[in-house]
C-alpha cells in the first residue's frame, strides 16, 4: 500500500519505510528512525523543580556533558542535545550533588518536520499551498 501525505505525523505513525520527496526527486528514504537519525540526535528536555538555579544547572551540564544547554523562554526548562546518553547518569548525580532539583525529565527524538526541513531546506507547506500547488510530499509504504 502507498500513502502519500503532507502530514509528516501521519507518515510517521502509518508507514514502514518512507521516502522525502522534493520537487519531483526522492532525497531520502528510510524507516521513520532511520531518517530521524540522519538528521540529528535525541534531545533531553529538563524541567526544574521551582527554587532550583537554572544558571547551576547550565555550568552543570556544560561541566558533565561538554556542552550548553538552551533555556527555553518558560523559566527552569532546559534543551540539552544528548551525543551520548550514557553521560545522563553522570549529569543526574551531579545534579544531585549540587542541589539541582529536577521537576520533569524527557527526551525528545527528531521529528519527521526537522527531518523533511533539514533535507529540503523549507519548512512543511501549509494546507492551502498544498492544495494549489502540488507541493513537496512524504511517502509512506505500510507492507
Amino acid at each position: 500500500m502507498l500513502l502519500t501525505t503532507q502530514y509528516l505525523d501521519e507518515a510517521d505513525q502509518l508507514a514502514d519505510r518512507i521516502a522525502v520527496i522534493d520537487r519531483g526527486t526522492v532525497v531520502a528514504e528510510g524507516t521513520a528512525l532511520e531518517l530521524k537519525a540522519s538528521v540529528g540526535q535525541a534531545s533531553l528536555l529538563l524541567r526544574l523543580r521551582s527554587g532550583s538555579s537554572v544558571e547551576t544547572a547550565r555550568s552543570i551540564i556544560g561541566r558533565v556533558l561538554g556542552i550548553e544547554a538552551i533555556v527555553s523562554p518558560e523559566a527552569g526548562r532546559l534543551t540539552v542535545p544528548m551525543s551520548d546518553p550514557d553521560r545522563v547518569t553522570v549529569l543526574l548525580v551531579a545534579f544531585r550533588d549540587e542541589g539541582v532539583h529536577l521537576a520533569e525529565m524527557s527526551v525528545q527524538q527528531p521529528t519527521l518536520d526537522e527531518v523533511f526541513l533539514t533535507l529540503t531546506g523549507k519548512g512543511i507547506p501549509d494546507d492551502d499551498l498544498a492544495a494549489h500547488e502540488h507541493a513537496d510530499t512524504v511517502e509512506g509504504v505500510r507492507a
